[in-house]
């Protein structure tokens, strides 16, 4: 049988923008508050032997995650450069 891990309660003092945050996130991952912060501290402490580097390669992966999906442009960089050139000067 497997045995729960024991929870206590905590309280904490956080900016009201940060709680919204949590709210939205931990509702978008289908988990409670309490959860998200588990999960956000394990990761934390797992993070600790990572270089800075590393930490925000992570960081990066996770927010281009989380952006909406955008259909690829048919121009090439450079046709779109010069586009933007164009409408820039004239």
């Amino acid at each position: 049988m497997k045995t729960r891990d024991k929870k206590t309660k905590l309280t904490l003092t956080v900016r009201k923008d940060i709680i919204q945050l949590a709210k939205k996130k931990a509702k978008q991952q289908g988990v409670s508050v309490s959860r998200l912060f588990e999960d956000v501290f394990k990761e934390k402490l797992k993070s600790k032997n990572k270089s800075k580097e590393q930490i925000a390669g992570e960081e990066l992966i996770e927010f281009l995650e989380n952006q909406p999906y955008t259909e690829p442009n048919e121009q090439s960089d450079k046709e779109l450069i010069v586009e933007h050139l164009k409408k820039k000067h004239g």
